[in-house]
């Protein structure tokens, strides 16, 4: 299928914020043509309670008291937890989370919530999946007409040809749950994933960064405050002041699938050994008689380039928008 520009968009996100969180759901909140329907958190960067708190306070940043954060399952599938406060902080925002929102979060399950709203607006969705994809997982075994139900997927997650982040072969988004994920990319989803191949190239500079800083809107406020722990770590490593923003430029694709080309693969997530949490596809130009990918799921799509500049310059505007963050 060919990329394609939505007009309107009307978006659940799952989500475990996390600073690049923050970043994807202010850059989304500053979006005319995009509605945020709900939040469903996630552990992943920290535990699901704290997701939700954080999305809380983001949506109040934003504006968006009105929409509704659900609590989602708080362990992987079949593993232990593993969360990231060393990249994120203790509190998921650097430190800075401050007070907790006046709001609460509601009282059915991330994947409760994402399955009543695709059934009340089946066919309108697009599910935009910046965490381990467990509460996804869970809403497919709830619904498993849930494929159809929602409009498209986009997950941002999976390393096909540069490392993994949090293991040599394996993205966090993956590897924090890859028995959810395997569920989800053969269930048949209309999926986009974005995986770090994309990502890597979404770096931000120091420049960029004090552009935002010296702003004076919420958003920009907020975002930046947040960011000191994120941005150290990703300085640190690379030997330069910067960071990556994987998730806003996840969500930038899914706001214009313009900016990336896409290839179609059949993708398994592998669930043992020392590589488990990879992501497999067979680029294979031949067929043979055995191996390969033997059970039929079908292929998802791929985001392979991307227009990173454009991107992310996208994502850098919206947070300089007053009215955006009112």
């Amino acid at each position: 299928m060919p990329p394609t520009t939505s007009t309107h968009l009307s978006v659940v996100i799952d989500t475990d914020p996390g600073v690049d969180d923050t970043w994807a759901i202010l850059f989304l909140a500053a979006q005319p043509d995009v509605e945020i329907v709900a939040i469903g958190a996630a552990h992943g960067n920290v535990p699901a309670a704290m997701a939700a708190a954080n999305a809380l306070r983001v949506l109040d940043v934003a504006g968006l008291d009105h929409v509704p954060v659900a609590v989602g399952h708080p362990t992987p599938l079949q593993q232990p937890l593993q969360t990231a406060e060393f990249v994120h902080g203790d509190d998921g925002l650097g430190g800075k989370a401050g007070p907790p929102s006046p709001r609460q979060a509601s009282t059915e399950s991330s994947a409760e919530q994402l399955v009543r709203l695709a059934r009340q607006r089946s066919g309108e969705l697009t599910l935009l999946a910046l965490a381990p994809l467990t509460n996804v997982a869970l809403a497919l075994r709830m619904e498993p007409n849930l494929p159809r139900l929602l409009r498209r997927v986009v997950f941002m997650g999976g390393a096909f040809r540069v490392p993994g982040n949090i293991t040599a072969w394996a993205d966090a988004n993956t590897a924090h749950d890859p028995e959810a994920a395997e569920e989800v990319l053969r269930a048949g989803f209309e999926l986009t994933m974005v995986p770090m191949d994309i990502t890597v190239h979404a770096w931000v500079d120091e420049d960029w960064l004090k552009r935002i800083a010296d702003a004076d809107t919420p958003a920009a406020r907020f975002a930046s405050s947040v960011l000191d722990t994120y941005l150290a770590i990703y300085s640190d490593a690379h030997n330069t002041v910067g960071c990556l923003m994987h998730d806003p430029i996840a969500a930038a694709i899914m706001v214009d699938e313009s900016l990336a080309t896409y290839k179609e693969r059949q993708v398994v997530v592998e669930l043992a050994g020392h590589a488990r949490g990879a992501t497999l596809v067979d680029e294979r130009k031949f067929s043979i008689l055995q191996g390969g990918i033997p059970d039929q799921r079908p292929p998802v799509r791929i985001a392979a380039t991307v227009d990173a500049p454009t991107a992310m310059d996208r994502v850098h505007r919206a947070l300089l928008i007053p009215e955006a963050s009112q």
